[in-house]
């Protein structure tokens, strides 16, 4: 597998250089992504550029920091300066931003290498990838099944060792739902811990960046490059250094198991969570039966809340500054219209309309202010539970990844089931693999904690990861064999 300290030694230790590498998981990725679809753009040049620049570094002798000359995707809905960011969408098809989300910034600063910019659901408005213009990310582990979404490109990319590592952006389950289905490590920070500026807003109260690697370990170095204070941000606070926090050893800790979790589960999923709560106790872990009787209003909350923001942030779309210009209109309202028809698809106009609606006159008081008072007690509850234990252990998603085609179903809503209420309360979260369905398709369990506890939920996730030796964590890196 091609990991981040791997990759970091060769390139020090000079057994390949940073351009020859870089080439090697280009070309992975342009022979690939017709079939999975995993990225919008390749961005050759751009990733060219940083590597020839990591190699006069090693030449002259230079330290390097440990993201330096490695490869990742970046969603694209994280502008990137001259560089095409669509968000999935017509309306943003040949959107060009002018300058940097930060951890853009922070990570190109550190030499890292950009392979391109990975598919999504529009405006990150979707679970299975399904609504993204460009078409839904195949999942590489069955190519008849969904990557998940909203950053499914992106998992899917990482899934298939096109990408060492890469960022996500989760509003509602969106780095650990596909991180779930693809079998990898996705982590989604405690709200603030990490700058939004730059991101391309869904709901801003809730959206957060993460990223999405092979291991734990990946995942925790590309934090570390990323949780800093941002004056940019007026929600950012930064987060504390975490890779040399994580601990091996879980013995003592107190991981609840929500009842509520654990309803309606898959039956492969259900067993799989039952091996894995069962190797938990075996590792020392005391395990904490517990209620969470609100984890039911979380998605209304959470739908209510995310489409009443995304009603205001979809609004600044018109077409006229940026954005798809329709051919033909009458006069100005006509234009607005047609622009917002023709540039959003159906998704994307449905949630803005709803979120419109439970804002206006008569709906206000009785959805939107209603939705405001569960997330205080949905925070109130979560408060509760951490005085009972370290962590909650459930499952990341109640099934493993769906066929394709099926992004307007029932299902494909209900699978940030588990996932939401973790935005809700802005609090951390990681999905790491736990095992595997009876079609071999992955499995994730979640496990969140309270506020700037990332250390805790992702050294519960490596000890659980090292216990197994890796075994669930089963990237496809052989398309790139280093």
């Amino acid at each position: 597998m091609n990991t981040i300290a791997k990759l970091g030694r060769m390139l020090r230790e000079k057994e390949i250089s940073c351009k020859e590498m870089t080439v090697l998981f280009i070309e992975a990725a342009k022979r690939l992504n017709p079939e999975l679809r995993a990225y919008i753009t390749i961005t050759e040049e751009t990733a060219l550029t940083a590597a020839e620049g990591v190699d006069k570094k090693l030449r002259a002798g230079e330290g390097l920091p440990p993201l330096a000359g490695i490869p990742l995707v970046l969603k694209d809905n994280i502008v990137t300066a001259g560089i095409r960011t669509t968000c999935a969408s017509r309306m943003l098809e040949n959107h060009i931003p002018i300058f940097d989300a930060s951890v853009w910034e922070y990570l190109k600063n550190e030499g890292a290498v950009l392979i391109g910019k990975g598919n999504m659901d529009e405006f990150a408005m979707g679970s299975t990838g399904g609504t993204s213009y460009y078409g839904a990310a195949v999942n590489p582990h069955d190519k008849c099944r969904v990557a998940g979404g909203s950053s499914g490109g992106v998992a899917a990319a990482v899934a298939a060792g096109t990408a060492v590592y890469g960022l996500g952006s989760d509003t509602g389950g969106s780095i650990r739902q596909p991180s779930s289905f693809c079998g990898v490590v996705g982590l989604k920070p405690t709200y603030g811990a990490v700058s939004r500026n730059g991101l391309i807003a869904f709901a801003s109260s809730l959206d957060q960046i993460g990223p999405i690697a092979a291991t734990v370990r990946d995942a925790a170095i590309v934090y570390d490059a990323i949780c800093r204070h941002d004056e940019q941000d007026m929600t950012s606070k930064g987060g504390a250094q975490v890779s040399g926090a994580l601990k091996n050893d879980i013995r003592g800790m107190r991981l609840g198991v929500a009842r509520e979790f654990y309803e309606n589960l898959a039956p492969d999923v259900d067993r799989v969570m039952n091996d894995t709560l069962k190797t938990l106790a075996e590792m020392g872990a005391e395990l904490v039966e517990m209620d969470f009787p609100l984890l039911r209003h979380s998605m209304p909350a959470y739908h209510i809340l995310s489409c009443a923001e995304a009603s205001s942030n979809i609004g600044r779309y018109a077409g006229l500054h940026c954005g798809y210009s329709p051919g033909t209109y009458d006069d100005i309202d006509d234009y607005t219209c047609r622009a917002r028809s023709e540039g959003f698809g159906a998704e994307v106009r449905r949630r803005a309309t709803l979120g419109t609606l439970v804002l206006g006159p008569g709906y206000y008081d009785a959805y939107y202010k209603k939705a405001l008072l569960l997330k205080n007690a949905i925070k109130n509850e979560f408060k509760r539970l951490f005085g009972q234990c370290d962590c909650l252990v459930v499952p990341t998603v109640p099934i493993t990844a769906m066929k394709s085609g099926s992004e307007h179903t029932m299902e494909a809503y209900q699978t940030d089931m588990f996932t939401a209420a973790a935005n809700i309360a802005g609090l951390p979260a990681v999905s790491s693999p736990c095992g595997f369905d009876g079609a071999g398709l992955p499995v994730g369990m979640q496990i969140i904690g309270d506020k700037f506890e990332e250390s805790s939920i992702l050294s519960v996730a490596l000890a659980f990861e090292t216990q197994t030796a890796g075994a669930f964590n089963k990237t496809l890196g052989m398309v790139v064999e280093l």
